[in-house]
């Protein structure tokens, strides 16, 4: 999708909704997150737009009939969900294992048509609804300060920062 604006993460879902209810996919799989803007919405908004259940942050992914087992990394090892399908999937780098074309199957991908469709031609208003008022670096922290035990430690939280 090219545009003449910043596209967001919004805007992205809702082409892709389009694009989903054109084709019928039974799986949608979009990586975890963007590059140029570094946001991590775009799966979670099309899940939500399409009213299908989601696995984030994959790094397998099982097909099971009407379902499918994804498995994901979180803070104390891994989890695996089961998703009714269809279903959206944010991919993991640790998903894929990469697969070469052969020079046949180039050249016959060559060959076949590719649809170009624009925002407008899927009636998707792609106009940004956010904008950046400015941007400004934190402020600088105070340096930090080395207490000798423990005893010290407890006393600075006491009576200097008043916390304990």
């Amino acid at each position: 999708m090219q545009t003449d604006v910043e596209t967001q993460p919004l805007a992205v879902a809702k082409v892709l909704k389009a694009l989903v209810e054109k084709e019928a996919p039974g799986l949608v799989i979009l990586g975890k997150q963007a590059i140029d803007d570094d946001c991590n919405q775009t799966g979670q908004m099309l899940a939500a737009l399409l009213g299908w259940g989601q696995g984030t942050f994959a790094s397998k992914v099982v097909p099971a009939g009407d379902a499918v087992a994804v498995t994901r990394e979180i803070d104390g090892g891994l989890e695996v969900v089961s998703l009714a399908l269809p279903a959206v999937v944010t991919a993991d780098l640790r998903l894929n294992e990469p697969r070469y074309a052969s020079l046949p199957n180039i050249m016959k991908a060559k060959k076949k048509p590719l649809e170009t469709v624009t925002p407008d031609s899927l009636g998707v208003d792609v106009t940004p609804r956010l904008t950046t008022l400015k941007v400004t670096e934190p402020a600088k922290r105070k340096a930090g300060v080395k207490v000798a035990d423990v005893a010290a430690l407890v006393d600075k939280l006491k009576n200097e920062a008043r916390v304990v």
